[in-house]
């Protein structure tokens, strides 16, 4: 059972030492992933911008590692607001409605960039 490794390319993944997803047999586990894109933060006082952008590019890691959304099981979202939970429950409720994977949502104190609102987390088991 090989270890397969998907990477974005970012710089942090070099520096903190981190692949985007890692899949050893039928579990996919998709790291802590934030709103970035070309290098900076996207969706800038938007937590439901964030929130959905965060989980298009979860769902591409999931995808280049052979699973779907389908395949999550748990998603772990981390906030800087708890009052931000409706927007971004309503985004993860977007991608996830029929699909229902267990999730923990929880008011952190920041996150690496203070305008990075939502940070999220995922863990998918491939059906084999």
């Amino acid at each position: 059972m090989g270890k397969r490794k998907y990477s974005t390319g970012a710089k942090w993944e070099d520096i903190v030492g981190y692949s985007r997803s890692v899949r050893i047999g039928n579990i996919i586990e998709v790291s802590g992933t934030t709103s970035v894109k070309d290098g900076m933060v996207y969706g800038i006082g938007d937590p439901f911008t964030q929130a959905k952008h965060i989980l298009s590019i979860i769902e591409d890691a999931i995808q280049k590692l052979g699973g779907t959304m389908d395949d999550v099981i748990k998603t772990r979202i981390y906030v800087t607001d708890i009052d931000h939970w409706s927007e971004v429950g309503r985004a993860h409720g977007e991608v996830f409605g029929e699909i229902k994977p267990t999730t923990l949502l929880i008011e952190v104190k920041g996150l690496v960039d203070p305008d990075m609102l939502v940070e999220i987390e995922a863990t998918a088991v491939v059906s084999e």
